[in-house]
């Protein structure tokens, strides 16, 4: 008998859970936060120096970036393919506004200003905004999974 109201009384208590949110992750400590806007900062000096094979390894092996006005491109060998496909960098800087997030997840988004000097054309600036989310590694790092940007204004051609 008190095995039937059991079994009777099993549906409505999973039906009432399942009506209770769940737990939240705790917020993003701020070592954490602090260590994302360290690897941003390293990040734009890598971007200044040319130095693509070490801003690649920001990027898990799988990242996926998403460019304005290209194709998605995913990898290592993709990323930086496409760093080396740019005119000459002369200035970048990569300002944060938010960095935030649960769990092993974060996401960061804010602003950027590029310089590069195409050769036989005019120096060009852009400025604009991107977003990016990161995933907690094994060894307690963080690495960028996805990050996209766009431009305030149209390329200049």
């Amino acid at each position: 008998m008190a095995s039937t109201r059991f079994i009777a009384a099993l549906p409505v208590a999973l039906a009432l859970a399942a009506c209770y949110p769940a737990a939240e992750a705790p917020a993003l400590p701020d070592e954490d936060t602090a260590a994302i806007r360290e690897m941003l900062d390293s990040y734009a000096a890598n971007v200044r120096a040319h130095d693509w094979t070490t801003l690649v390894t920001y990027y898990t092996d799988d990242a996926v970036r998403l460019p304005p006005d290209e194709p998605m491109y995913q990898g290592a060998a993709a990323i930086v393919a496409a760093f080396e496909a740019l005119p000459p960098v002369t200035g970048f800087t990569l300002t944060p506004q938010v960095v935030d997030g649960r769990g092993d997840l974060a996401y960061a988004r804010g602003t950027y200003t590029l310089d590069m000097a195409p050769p036989d054309a005019d120096p060009v600036k852009v400025s604009g905004k991107w977003h990016a989310i990161y995933h907690r590694q094994a060894d307690g790092s963080w690495l960028c999974v996805s990050d996209i940007w766009n431009t305030d204004e149209p390329m200049p051609m």
